[in-house]
């Protein structure tokens, strides 16, 4: 029998709802402070899971939570780049 392997999930912080991870974006904050979309996942520093949806990513900038999450200043420039990936999606 064939182990089916445990798909790795990750709560977005807008919806709170837990989602494989391939549905999500991260967004990181490196030791240096710098905050940035990855889209690897495997950078290291504090990430932030959003979910791949304009909607979401809307909120997000409105209510400010990816700056309590990462405890920094998130630049418009990340949330453009946020869109560019869900419209690229």
């Amino acid at each position: 029998m064939v182990q089916k392997r445990k798909i790795p999930e990750r709560k977005c912080i807008v919806t709170n709802e837990m989602k494989p991870k391939k549905e999500l974006i991260r967004i990181v904050r490196n030791k240096e402070g710098e905050i940035f979309v990855d889209e690897t996942g495997k950078k290291n520093g504090r990430g932030a899971y959003l979910t791949k949806d304009k909607a979401v990513i809307e909120k997000a900038e409105k209510t400010g939570v990816l700056n309590r999450h990462l405890n920094g200043e998130v630049d418009t420039a990340i949330y453009q780049e946020l869109r560019r990936i869900v419209d690229g999606d």
